[in-house]
C-alpha cells in the first residue's frame, strides 16, 4: 500500500494485543469531546494529490476528506464513498463509471460535484506536486505526456457529462479498480480552491472535519466541518467534537505520557509508535498492556540501495549488503521478536498464499564470509540516511555490515523531510530505510509500486526510490497485470518476487505489528489491517464521564 512510515518503528483481520489474541479493549462511548493526538513529527504532505504514506494518509482520508470508495473500519471489504455504489465496468474492464451521492458538500455547503474529483486526479500528474499515488498514470489512457492541469490543460480519458457522474477510460482493463479508487488521489478539489504546493497547509473539507489552524511542526487543530452528513457516510462515526494534533514531542516522553494517561492525555493517542525502549515500561503492566493495540501491519520494512550509481549499481555489492545484514540485530532494535518477524522477501505472507518464501534461506546473523567473498575481499565505504528515530536501527546496520568490511557513515534527517530526501533522484542517499505496504489485498500494489523502472521521476518517487530497472522485470510486470484468473496472477507475483530478490535492489528485514498506546478513556481504537495496523481515525471516540 502505501509506503510505510519507518521512521518510528501487514493485511491480517483483526487487532491483537502484544503477546495475546485480543483487540484492546474498550466500552462504548457517547460523541463529543477532544481528542488529542501526540506526535513525533509534522504531516509530510495532507494534500490528496500528494498523500500516500502512513499515517497520514489514513489521517486524510477518514477526518478532511472523501473518496470514491472507501474501506469499512477493521476490514478489507470496501463501501461506496463519494459514490453510489463500487462503480460500474464496460469495454472489459477499460471503462468505469461512477455516480456520486446526493448531499455531500464541502465545509462552507457547497456540493461536491464530479469535475473537483477530475480535478484532483489530474493534479496527481503535476510534477509541481510530487510524492502522491501513481496509479492514475499507470492505468488513464493517453496520459503519457499529461503535465497536470495547473497551465490549463486537462485530460480527455476522464469524463465529466454531469455533476453527479465521472467516467475513467484506461489504457487496459483495471479489475480491481474499485479498490484503486479509494486511494487520496480520487479526493475531490474544487480548481478555485487550487494553491499549489500550499494547499498541503490548508485541504478544503469534504470530509467530517475542517482544519481551524495549522502551525506547521507544533499544533493542527480540528474542529467539525459542519455540513458533513451522517446520512452520506456510512464509515466515519465522526465522534469527538475537536481533534488536537501536537506536534514536535519526542517518543519516548509520548509514551510516557500514555502509560500514566493523567488528565488531557486520559484522552489522547500516539500518532506513531511506541518506541522500542518503551515496551518494557508497558507489558508487564496488565493495565497498560490493554491499551496498546498491536495489529499486523501488513507491511515490509527494507534496506533501500541507490542502484543508479557506484557501488550499489554493482547487483554484487548490492547481494554482500544482503548477506552480511544481521536481521536478527534489526529485529532487536525494533523491540525483539513480539513486535516483528525477520523478512525473507518483499512480499508479506498476507500476499503470497498466506505462507513467508525465503529466497536466500540465510541464518537470521546473515552469512558474512558469503558477503566478503561476493566484495572480493575488498571494503566499501558508504552513507546511510535514517529518520533522527532510526538511530538503533541504524547502529544495528551499522555494526553488521562492518563485519564484512562495509563501513557505514549514518546521516539522521527529520522525518517531516525525510521521504522527500529519498524519493529525490538527486539526493537519493546510498542506503536507506523505507516500507511498503499493499493499497489493498493484491500483488499488483506491491512490486509494480516498487520496481517498475518506468515509474521513476526526477523528484517525489513514493515507490521505485532505488531507482531499480530491469527490461526483464518490466516485461513480466505487464504480462501478470494482463492476467484475467486472479489465482494465476497471485502465483506470478510470487515468482516475480523471487526473480527481482536476486537482483537485490533492497533488502527485506522485517514483517511487523504497529504498536500503538492510546489514553484510558479512549473507545474505538482499532488497527486496520489494510492501512499497515493503523488506527483507525474513523471509528476513534473520547469516553463521555
Amino acid at each position: 500500500m502505501t509506503l510505510r512510515n519507518v521512521l518510528t518503528a501487514g493485511l491480517l483481520l483483526g487487532v491483537a494485543a502484544c503477546g495475546g489474541g485480543g483487540k484492546a479493549a474498550a466500552p462504548a462511548a457517547a460523541g463529543g469531546g477532544t481528542l488529542t493526538i501526540l506526535s513525533n513529527q509534522d504531516f509530510s504532505h495532507l494534500d490528496p494529490a500528494r498523500n500516500w504514506t502512513m499515517p497520514q494518509m489514513d489521517f486524510g482520508i477518514r477526518l478532511i476528506y472523501r473518496t470514491l470508495t472507501t474501506f469499512k473500519a477493521g476490514s478489507h471489504e470496501i463501501v461506496p464513498d463519494l459514490a453510489t455504489d463500487l462503480g460500474t465496468p464496460s469495454d472489459g474492464g477499460k471503462v468505469w463509471t461512477f455516480t456520486l451521492k446526493e448531499g455531500v458538500k464541502y465545509e462552507d455547503g457547497t456540493p461536491v460535484v464530479s469535475k473537483d474529483i477530475k480535478y484532483n486526479v489530474e493534479r496527481s500528474f503535476a510534477p509541481e506536486l510530487p510524492g502522491g499515488p501513481n496509479y492514475a498514470q499507470l492505468y488513464l489512457a493517453d496520459a503519457a505526456d499529461y503535465k497536470g492541469p495547473l497551465k490549463g490543460e486537462h485530460l480527455d480519458s476522464i469524463e465529466t457529462p454531469d455533476d453527479r457522474t465521472i467516467v475513467f477510460r484506461l489504457k487496459r482493463p483495471v479489475a480491481e479498480f474499485s479498490y484503486t479508487v479509494t486511494l487520496p488521489t480520487f479526493a475531490p478539489v474544487p480548481a478555485a480552491k487550487e494553491a499549489g504546493a500550499q494547499y498541503d497547509n490548508r485541504p478544503f473539507s469534504s470530509g467530517p472535519y475542517k482544519i481551524e489552524r495549522y502551525d506547521r511542526g507544533k499544533e493542527m487543530v480540528l474542529v467539525r466541518n459542519p455540513h458533513w452528513s451522517a446520512a452520506t457516510d456510512q464509515v466515519r462515526k465522526a465522534a469527538p467534537d475537536r481533534i488536537v494534533v501536537k506536534q514536535g514531542l519526542r517518543q519516548g516522553v509520548i509514551d510516557d505520557r500514555l502509560i500514566e494517561s493523567r488528565g488531557e492525555d486520559a484522552s489522547s493517542i500516539s500518532y506513531t509508535d511506541v518506541s522500542a525502549a518503551s515496551l518494557a515500561k508497558i507489558l508487564p503492566r496488565p493495565d497498560v498492556k490493554s491499551r496498546l493495540v498491536n495489529a499486523m501491519s501488513g507491511c515490509t520494512d527494507m534496506i533501500g540501495f541507490n542502484t543508479s550509481k557506484p557501488p550499489f549499481d554493482d547487483p554484487k555489492a548490492r547481494q554482500a549488503v544482503h548477506f552480511a545484514l544481521d536481521k536478527q540485530a534489526l529485529q532487536t532494535a525494533a523491540g525483539g521478536p513480539a513486535m516483528t518477524s525477520i523478512a525473507t522477501s518483499y512480499l508479506p505472507p498476507a500476499l503470497s498464499g498466506g505462507t513467508a518464501q525465503d529466497v536466500f534461506r540465510l541464518p537470521p546473523g546473515g552469512d558474512v564470509e558469503k558477503a566478503k567473498a561476493l566484495l572480493g575481499g575488498k571494503g566499501l565505504n558508504v552513507k546511510m540516511t535514517i529518520s533522527t528515530g532510526d538511530k538503533a536501527l541504524g547502529e544495528a546496520v551499522q555494526a553488521s555490515l562492518k563485519r564484512a568490511g562495509i563501513e557505514v557513515v549514518l546521516t539522521p534527517v527529520d522525518p517531516s523531510v525525510y521521504y522527500d530526501t529519498v524519493g529525490d533522484t538527486a539526493k537519493t542517499p546510498d542506503l536507506f530505510t523505507y516500507g511498503w505496504c499493499p493499497d489493498y489485498p493484491s500483488g499488483a500494489t506491491f512490486l509494480p509500486l516498487l520496481f517498475d523502472g518506468r515509474t521513476i521521476v526526477e523528484k517525489g518517487n513514493s515507490g521505485n526510490v532505488w531507482q531499480f530497472k530491469d527490461e526483464a522485470v518490466q516485461k513480466r510486470i505487464d504480462e501478470i497485470q494482463a492476467m484475467s484468473d486472479p489465482k494465476a496472477a497471485e502465483t506470478a507475483w510470487i515468482d516475480l518476487d523471487r526473480q527481482i530478490m536476486q537482483s537485490s535492489p533492497a533488502v527485506p528485514y522485517a514483517w511487523d505489528r504497529k504498536p500503538i498506546l492510546v489514553g484510558k478513556d479512549i473507545a474505538g481504537a482499532v488497527g486496520h489491517p489494510v492501512w499497515s495496523g493503523q488506527l483507525d481515525f474513523a471509528v476513534l471516540e473520547v469516553k463521555q464521564k
